[in-house]
């Protein structure tokens, strides 16, 4: 169970980015779910610009095939604390932020 507290790990990147041969967004979600962590969820962007200025759009005109991609994932400070060394090393561009967090969890099944 998780506790109360917790911490959000809030990954962007661009789509293409990629990891020993997968893209990162897919690399670091396996990596998570390797390492036991509650959840994580990537979410693409459908327009947006990082450290380079340059605007990514999926509009029509100006299809861009590197939208932003978010990846979050929640879990407890210290698990949280020990996956970033996984990440640091594998993140090449982009921008991390970490937030406390309450976390209230669902399940389901029976009610106790």
């Amino acid at each position: 169970m998780l506790p109360k507290k917790g911490k959000l790990l809030r990954i962007f990147i661009g789509e293409s980015d990629r990891c020993e041969g997968l893209p990162l967004y897919e690399w670091i979600v396996i990596k998570a779910r390797e390492h036991g962590l509650a959840g994580a969820t990537v979410l693409r962007g459908l327009e947006g610009f990082g450290a380079h200025s340059r605007i990514h759009t999926a509009k029509i005109l100006r299809l861009s095939e590197d939208l932003p991609v978010v990846i979050e994932l929640v879990d407890s400070d210290e698990k949280i604390e020990e996956f970033l060394p996984i990440v640091d090393g594998a993140i090449r561009e982009g921008l991390a932020t970490l937030e406390t967090i309450e976390i209230r969890f669902y399940r389901s099944g029976k009610a106790e």
